[in-house]
């Protein structure tokens, strides 16, 4: 489908102008102090079509770690070496509840409820460390994700692995608990160790755009539809992404914006529309639910501008 960029690009210019026109901003993530130092002012949107084209407006070009974004790279190179054995060990269903919840863990005898929230990544990365060990496994997981953007300059921020590491107590305590139900099977300091590297992965919104394209085109990338992952697999992960995506703020957030797509505590938003274009958003500060505020509003503007929805 043929997509009017010079319209496209008019309606991201007023989208980021909104942005910057609001005077809520929602707070930055607090509890990882190198996530803290972040400019709550920041806001860029990036847009890659089926034509590989990325157009972007705003602070498009800043790298940020894209945090929990990251989960969407590792489910699917996990569900490509396990396919749906995965399914034992993690739901598929909405949390209801927040993203580091160790109650409703608890509650169900450590089976986290989807591979979104903080539980279930970790399991997803657990997994992981069943085929490569940890150097490898992250060495695998930037590979991939440089293959997708077709851009070997993503890089893991050291930095900001080590400020997660240092303030982890949380996953930690996650961690120990599926360890105590036999739902992890590497050693805790092991598989945290690479989902907090994994989680540091280095993005401006332009290369997540483009890493994130194989979802809007069943698993494909390029002109000659090379495939990355198999079809049924990206629509898997687009399902997934659609309801749980956005944490207990994935109804809203279908209801406002009404495409799959996956948050970070960095303020990264990665969005999918099905057979047109694959797109980022990043704006520092957080809702409630730990979602970009700002980058929200953004998506909602341009998907309703542009008529983009799932749901028509």
């Amino acid at each position: 489908m043929q997509t009017d960029v010079q319209k496209l690009q008019t309606v991201l210019n007023q989208a980021v102008e909104n942005a910057r026109q609001s005077s809520e901003r929602g707070q930055v993530a607090q509890y990882i102090p190198e996530l803290a130092k972040a400019d709550p002012q920041k806001a860029g949107i990036a847009i890659t079509l089926d034509s590989g084209e990325t157009i972007g407006a705003g602070d498009w070009q800043q790298p940020t770690t894209i945090q929990s974004i990251s989960k969407v790279f590792t489910l699917a190179l996990c569900l490509g070496t396990m396919g749906d054995n995965l399914w034992a060990r993690v739901g598929r269903e909405p949390s209801g509840s927040a993203f580091d919840s160790i109650l409703q863990l608890e509650h169900e005898s450590g089976i986290p409820r989807n591979p979104f929230v903080n539980a279930g990544a970790i399991v997803v990365t657990d997994a992981i460390l069943a085929t490569y060990q940890p150097k490898e496994a992250l060495g695998e997981i930037v590979r991939f994700v440089q293959g997708l953007a077709g851009d070997d300059q993503i890089f893991i921020d050291g930095k900001v692995a080590q400020s997660e590491e240092d303030t982890g107590h949380r996953n930690r305590a996650l961690a120990h608990y599926l360890a105590s139900c036999g739902n992890l099977h590497n050693p805790v300091e092991h598989t945290l160790g690479v989902y907090y590297n994994q989680c540091a992965l280095t993005m401006d919104c332009a290369q997540l755009s483009r890493a994130g394209r194989f979802l809007a085109f069943a698993g494909t990338l390029g002109p000659n539809r090379q495939q990355m992952v198999s079809m049924r697999r990206a629509r898997r992960i687009a399902a997934i992404m659609l309801t749980c995506g956005h944490y207990d703020g994935s109804g809203d957030f279908a209801y406002r914006v009404g495409l799959p797509a996956k948050s970070g505590v960095s303020g990264m938003i990665l969005a999918s529309v099905p057979g047109i274009a694959s797109i980022a958003a990043w704006s520092p500060g957080l809702n409630q639910s730990g979602n970009s505020y700002i980058g929200t509003q953004m998506l909602e503007y341009v998907t309703n501008e542009m008529d983009w929805t799932v749901f028509s």
